[in-house]
């Protein structure tokens, strides 16, 4: 079958190099691609978010079915504009995809029905979220309503901190009109864990636990990122908990969008928090998290076209869905000034040197003799297995080893709380 995947990063890379594997997949497209993507599938030069061009495209080149990754498109209503051109996809349809689209709609949600989050409120008006700040006091969480790439959430140890998040949010339109509605919300305490799953509008089938980190620096310090590495499984999810979040969470869920009218098939992401009162909801996403699903899909043993068809068939309770033992672990390298600003074009050597772990390829390009370069803030996600986390953790940094350009940074502590305890 050809088979379309909508995006171009490191999550993308994974998800191709997975399908790439099915025999069914006969012809491999990726649109727009990155360089590495390319020695995968073939790269088509349309933006993510041109609902209009990739629909076209899919169906001017008879694509049997169209994968979408990133959270734009879905918030778009892409996966909509394929099926009403008769093509099969992958994914949220705009009004499912809204649980990540609106932080406020999915707090809305999770009070409705009684799924355990954060205490919280939302703010359409600035003087009342700055008054509220006051009232609650710190440390406190401020969240951009809308989608921000994964950088609109501020944890805030001080009221001022709080208050200038807002501000640059309400005021200074730090993230556009994803931050002209806000949301404030308690903060909880506790080890975060992510469990994404796989959906089919009726049942959830739960991946495995994987952790991520979020910080730009060592000892989670500096700006929130993208995701500067994470690992699977976390040794804090364990069976007893897993049943806990299957119960109050997962399942509470996906009944809820289905009453909404809003059944969602494709990948739901649950970031939770493990409080001493339970788990609780963080947040919502509508799609697979980067870059956990790097370490994810390399321990996965199923064939993912199967998944994929699963899920937007509604069979998902029919297929059994198998995971490598041992860990894995995706270490991100970035470039220097990432996530603020940062330079692009730099040379990459050492990628033909890593031996025992795989390459994603994240934010590159090439360059005009055909030599890799950097084309983005993180850049690749060097993934590596082991029989235990340390030994995932220890494979994934000497793969990276060899690795080199101008400015190159990454943090020298993935995995590492969970292995030193």
């Amino acid at each position: 079958m050809k088979v379309l995947v909508v995006g171009g990063g490191g999550r993308e890379h994974a998800i191709c190099w997975k399908l790439a594997q099915s025999p069914k997949v006969t012809e491999l497209y990726c649109a727009p691609g990155n360089a590495g993507i390319s020695s995968v599938a073939t790269c088509v030069p349309i933006g993510a978010t041109d609902v209009d061009a990739m629909v076209q495209w899919a169906k001017d080149n008879s694509m049997d079915f169209v994968m979408v990754a990133p959270d734009d498109p879905l918030a778009l209503g892409m996966v909509d504009a394929l099926e009403a051109e008769g093509i099969r996809a992958f994914g949220p349809r705009k009004n499912a995809a809204i649980i990540e689209a609106s932080k406020a709609f999915s707090k809305e949600l999770m009070k409705k029905y009684h799924i355990p989050t954060a205490a919280y409120q939302t703010f359409t008006d600035q003087e009342s979220a700055l008054a509220y700040i006051d009232q609650q006091g710190a440390p406190i969480v401020v969240k951009a309503d809308g989608l921000a790439l994964g950088k609109g959430v501020t944890v805030a140890a001080t009221v001022e901190e709080a208050k200038q998040a807002v501000k640059e949010m309400m005021e200074g339109g730090k993230f556009g009109a994803s931050g002209s509605t806000v949301v404030i919300e308690e903060c909880m305490t506790g080890p975060e864990v992510t469990v994404l799953a796989f959906a089919d509008g009726e049942h959830v089938v739960p991946m495995l636990s994987s952790q991520d980190h979020k910080r730009a620096y060592d000892g989670n310090q500096g700006p929130n990122t993208g995701g500067m590495g994470a690992f699977t499984p976390s040794p804090n999810y364990t069976p007893e908990i897993a049943k806990t979040c299957m119960e109050q969470i997962f399942l509470p869920t996906m009944a809820a969008l289905k009453a909404e009218g809003r059944p969602f098939k494709g990948v739901i992401y649950f970031g939770l928090m493990l409080t001493p009162k339970g788990p609780k909801v963080v947040e919502y996403n509508a799609r697979f998290g980067d870059p956990e699903t790097q370490a994810l899909l390399y321990q996965l043993d199923t064939d993912l076209f199967d998944i994929f068809n699963a899920c937007v068939d509604g069979t998902l309770d029919q297929l059994d869905i198998q995971w490598k033992d041992g860990a894995a672990c995706c270490l991100v390298l970035a470039s220097g000034g990432y996530p603020l600003s940062y330079e692009k074009g730099n040379v990459i050597s050492g990628l033909d040197q890593v031996k025992d772990a795989f390459v994603f390829h994240a934010g590159t390009k090439f360059g005009a003799d055909g030599e890799y370069l950097t084309n983005g803030g993180r850049v690749l996600g060097v993934t590596a297995r082991g029989a235990t986390l340390a030994e995932a953790v220890d494979n994934a940094y000497r793969g990276a080893k060899p690795i080199h350009w101008k400015d190159m940074h990454f943090r020298t502590d993935i995995g590492k709380v969970w292995i030193n305890g």
